[in-house]
């Protein structure tokens, strides 16, 4: 089985109201236990929001540290998970269903190992 990343975008700005929010969540959590019990979850991460982030970067023979996030932009890496699957397809069936969860754009990367 091959594993791969499902990338959850979401926009810049505050996190919805709790009365979106919320039903969002329930069905996040729908999600993990069916995928938990197909044998595909392998963990899942929320992320903090992009103010939180560091940049570390080499320039020339100094290495910089900076406030990040890495680009300004509209949307931003909000979480992920990695799971396995047979396929790409089946990846990709995985993710359909998770941007129905959460309503936001997944992307879709196999790991490399």
């Amino acid at each position: 089985m091959a594993q791969y990343l499902l990338s959850v975008y979401q926009p810049v700005g505050p996190a919805p109201a709790p009365e979106l929010l919320e039903p969002i969540m329930q069905d996040l959590e729908a999600l993990n236990r069916e995928m938990k019990a197909a044998g595909a979850w392998v963990f899942a991460a929320g992320l903090h929001p992009t103010d939180t982030a560091t940049v570390v970067r080499q320039q020339g023979t100094e290495v910089l540290v900076t406030d990040g996030p890495f680009a300004e932009a509209k949307e931003h890496l909000g979480g992920f998970t990695v799971i396995e699957a047979a396929d790409l397809d089946a990846a990709l069936g995985w993710a359909e269903k998770l941007a129905r969860a959460t309503t936001l754009p997944i992307e879709v990367r196999p790991i490399q190992h």
